[in-house]
């Protein structure tokens, strides 16, 4: 079992940074695959990113590629969202996931098995 908690969303303008974090619990955090998605108000869950195991290897969305990063600190059990050049519909809430069988980096929410809470992130213009 993971328990992954995210860290507060914000209220950023457009344009603007914003980072927020997984903390994972339980099993070990260094054999799963994380993965970021959000979910936009009345829509589904889509993808955003995800990091490999080590975090050496990395995938993004191409909605969001050159203005996030994902990455990784196994020691502290902790996931990071830098999120940079915000734009208004990237308002969503975002959640962190762990995928156990981490065949790859998956883009499927069904794919992940454990999630976070959620986390509200909303930018205006």
């Amino acid at each position: 079992q993971v328990q992954l908690v995210e860290s507060w969303g914000a209220l950023v303008q457009a344009g603007g940074s914003l980072s927020v974090s997984c903390a994972a619990s339980g099993r070990t955090f260094s054999s799963d695959v994380i993965g970021w998605f959000l979910q936009a108000s009345g829509k589904e869950r889509e993808f955003v990113g995800a990091i490999s195991r080590t975090g050496g290897v990395t995938n993004y969305a191409d909605s969001v590629k050159g203005r996030f990063t994902i990455s990784r600190d196994n020691a502290k059990n902790m996931v990071y969202l830098q999120m940079s050049s915000l734009k208004v519909e990237d308002t969503a809430v975002y959640y962190c996931a762990a995928d156990r069988l981490g065949y790859g980096l998956r883009t499927t929410p069904l794919d992940y098995d454990y999630w976070g809470q959620g986390t509200q992130v909303t930018v205006s213009s």
